[in-house]
């Protein structure tokens, strides 16, 4: 099978954030969904995720209202599992963050859908050849880990297991670029992948920042903002240093400032679990952040989000990503 012989895609867990937003990139970019889910419920709500999103993309004329009300009649909706994979070529599973859920979703796959069908897991960081071990055909198992929202980040993390197929592999990553994705293949299994691991490493300093009583939970979001992160939105860490390094690179920089750097790192957490007590703490800093933006930004979760999509979508644009 090749990426261009796919022409239906199964959503299994589609009534989460993650699986409504994949299901609005496919059906925005031509190709007709299948959403499962364990029940009504579940279904309705992923129906009015996708809904508002493609309409929103209509709002801000990435698609056309035509295109909006086209790609929501290639949506189908069960909480049937044979119906679900029926004449489907890929599944994207997006389901809980748990091996044995995965497994589970697997097993359907396996007794209801056809063997060259591909199944890639949302997973955030859990291993494909865990996963995999589920499945009688574990060479068809990938995890393809998206950033959300997927249908407007172009990052898809694309992992496999000891018995991943190259032939799979190659299938995906043609598949996500026609999507309009940026996906990168690991090298080799790692829990957390790449993304999340460099965004935990960076969190945990954030964390400790507050815990030590540096500064708050709003400068922390500030510093990110303001600072490295609009950086980080056109370049790379390697990059943004050798930059900084002139005609010397980056190896220069990291002669130059590489004795710093290791003071700091000497003096940055090292725990490998959240302290006691700073969940709360957290939470009640990111609460007092939201209430303290400005009313165009949103102060509410909903409001938040929908800014947040908007000038995701400047950026792209600014970008050529979109």
């Amino acid at each position: 099978m090749k990426a261009a012989d796919i022409k239906k895609i199964c959503a299994l867990g589609g009534g989460g954030v993650i699986g409504s937003s994949w299901c609005t990139n496919f059906l925005w970019k031509g190709y007709a969904v299948t959403v499962y889910d364990v029940n009504d419920e579940a279904l309705a709500l992923a129906k009015k995720r996708i809904t508002a999103n493609l309409e929103y993309l209509a709002e801000k004329k990435i698609i056309t209202q035509e295109a909006s009300r086209q790609a929501l009649a290639q949506a189908s909706y069960t909480t049937d599992q044979r119906k679900a994979l029926q004449d489907v070529q890929y599944v994207q599973e997006s389901g809980p963050e748990n091996y044995d859920v995965k497994k589970a979703v697997l097993a359907i796959l396996d007794k209801y859908g056809s063997p060259e069908t591909i199944f890639a897991s949302s997973t955030s960081g859990l291993l494909i050849t865990e996963i995999a071990k589920g499945s009688q055909h574990p060479e068809r198992c990938i995890g393809a880990h998206p950033y959300n929202p997927p249908h407007l980040i172009p990052l898809v993390e694309i992992t496999k297991g000891e018995q991943t197929s190259d032939a799979v592999v190659k299938v995906a990553n043609d598949f996500y670029r026609l999507l309009g994705k940026e996906p990168i293949v690991l090298q080799k299994e790692a829990l957390g992948f790449i993304s999340n691991r460099l965004q935990i490493a960076l969190y945990r300093e954030a964390v400790n920042l507050v815990l030590t009583g540096v500064c708050s939970v709003e400068d922390v979001d500030k510093a990110v903002c303001y600072g490295p992160g609009l950086r980080y939105a056109l370049l790379g860490p390697n990059l943004i240093f050798h930059l900084g390094g002139g005609q010397v690179g980056l190896k220069g920089v990291l002669e130059h400032i590489g004795p710093s750097m290791e003071l700091w790192l000497k003096d940055m957490a090292v725990w490998k679990e959240f302290p006691a007590g700073s969940k709360d703490i957290l939470q009640k800093g990111v609460l007092q952040e939201m209430q303290g933006r400005k009313q165009e930004e949103g102060k509410t979760t909903e409001e938040i989000s929908r800014w947040r999509d908007e000038k995701l979508l400047n950026l792209l644009k600014l970008l050529n990503r979109i």
